[in-house]
Parts: C-alpha cells; structure tokens; sequence
C-alpha cells in the first residue's frame, strides 16, 4: 500500500531473519567469479535511522536487531548478518539499519549489479539519495516491481537472486507474489528467488507457504519464525517466514542451526517456535 513505510518496522525479527537468510545467499553467489544481478521488488528507502523518525515512534528493532547487538555467542549466520548492520554503525552504536538493498550493496562484487523497484513517492526519493553515488551498477525503477521484472529476466548474465518482500498490508500482495514469482520463473528458470511473508492472523497468510510449494516441485527451502502467540485482537505480526527457490544446497543445514538459536533469542513466550521445510533437487 501507498502509506506504507518500513521505517516504522526496521530491524524487528522478521528483518533479522529475512536479512540473515539474505547475506547468506549473497554470500554463496559470491563464491564464483561469474557476475550476478541482485533484484529487489520492493526495495524500501535502503537504509533508515534509528534514532529518528518512523523507527522510534514503534521500536520494533529492540524485538530484533536490538537483542542481537552486543551478544558474543551468534551463530555463524547471524554473525555474517550482524557484522553488515555494523558497517553502517561505525562508533559501535546502533544508529542505522540497512535494508535489504543497502546490504546487497555492501555484498555485491564490482561485476555485479543492483536492479530495485519501490512504488512509494517519497520512499523511492529516499532510495535515489542513498545511492547517489552508485553509478551505473545500480539501477532504480519508480514503479511496481510485480510487473516491472518481466523486462529484466532473464538477466544477461544469466545468474540472480530476486527478493520479493511486500508489505502484505494489501491482501492482494499475496496473489500478486504468486503471479509474480510463475511468470519470473517462466523466464528465467534457474534463478534464485526468496520471498518474504509475514504470519499475521489473516487466511491469506496462513495458506500462503503451502500455494508457494506449489509453483515448483523441487529444489525449495522454507524457513519460518515464530516469536509469540497471535495477539488476541487479531492485529499484528507474530512471526514471518522465508521461502526460496532454487536455494543453495548448504542453507538448510546452516538454518537447521540457526532457527533455535533464535527462537531462544527472540521468542517473547512459550509459544516461539520455528519451522524448516526442504526440498532437494
């Protein structure tokens, strides 16, 4: 939707399992030489404050980002993760938190490119500053990244992750992911493709793993986070989930021992869990 801002959510739990799960790709793309695209649907402004602005009027990153920061005991995967949210953060303080874009920037090899897509008026101003000083290996579209993919797929170096994560507040956010992700795979068959979603409690979101399974047989990982109970009116996100096609062989086993340490981490009661579908090729 027009009025959403991910500011107001920025580094919360599902960012920090959505952006572990994201460096981690960026990392295995990075062990070859052959360039690659990164492409995100719904880039956001790249990079926000936390100190000022939307941020603080919710805090949402003290349930995320906040209970990793000082902790000596991370995972390797929250680590990698983690020591990118500190490059923005140069004095040690938690002041900034990268969006997905600005973290495949930090990632991305002088041979590879960035392709993003935000809708939002002032989001994609925001977004343009920020990379002001990209040049030609980041390109910006202002429009819908659902339907503005179709022209970059497949890409010419026939290598990519795309990143499709909405805010969802639209109900039609689901169907258009779906549409979104058989036409792209349509085109480009064996690019790498992850998808954000939130678990709220709306039908919408609660059958959406399942009609993901179903737009390819093989070669998928589902990861999910769940840190707490449905709020009791209804309204609110309890968790989030990930689901990648066409996933690195190694990330099922580095999410096997992730996801717990998270749950412990993160979960605010007894009903944090986590969940990890895989299926191989």
């Amino acid at each position: 939707m027009l009025s959403y801002r991910h500011a107001f959510h920025a580094g919360n739990h599902a960012d920090v399992l959505k952006h572990t799960v994201v460096v981690q790709l960026l990392r295995y793309l990075n062990q070859k030489d052959k360039p690659y695209w990164y492409i995100d649907t719904h880039a956001g402004a790249g990079a926000y404050s936390l100190k000022e602005g939307y941020a603080t009027k919710t805090a949402e990153f003290e349930t995320g980002i906040a209970k990793l920061w000082k902790r000596t005991d991370l995972p390797s995967a929250v680590s990698d993760y983690v020591d990118e949210v500190a490059a923005l953060n140069a004095d040690g303080e938690l002041h900034f938190y990268p969006g997905s874009p600005y973290l495949a920037w930090r990632l991305l090899r002088t041979q590879d490119r960035l392709r993003l897509f935000e809708l939002h008026s002032t989001e994609i101003e925001v977004l343009r500053h920020n990379f002001r000083d990209a040049g030609r290996r980041a390109m910006l579209y202002d429009g819908d990244g659902f339907n503005g993919v179709k022209a970059l797929l497949p890409p010419a170096t026939r290598r990519a992750l795309m990143l499709v994560d909405p805010s969802f507040e639209d109900k039609r956010d689901y169907a258009s992911t779906l549409t979104c992700i058989e036409a792209s795979l349509q085109r480009f068959a064996t690019g790498m493709y992850a998808i954000w979603y939130p678990q709220v409690a709306r039908p919408e979101s609660q059958r959406f793993p399942e009609q993901l399974k179903r737009l390819q047989e093989r070669n998928w990982l589902h990861v999910a986070l769940t840190v707490s109970r449905p709020p009791e009116d209804g309204f609110g996100l309890f968790g989030s989930g990930m689901f990648i096609i066409n996933p690195p062989y190694t990330l099922a086993a580095t999410m096997k021992e992730t996801l717990p340490w998270l749950v412990k981490t993160l979960g605010v009661d007894e009903t944090a869990q986590f969940r990890i579908e895989y299926r191989g090729d």
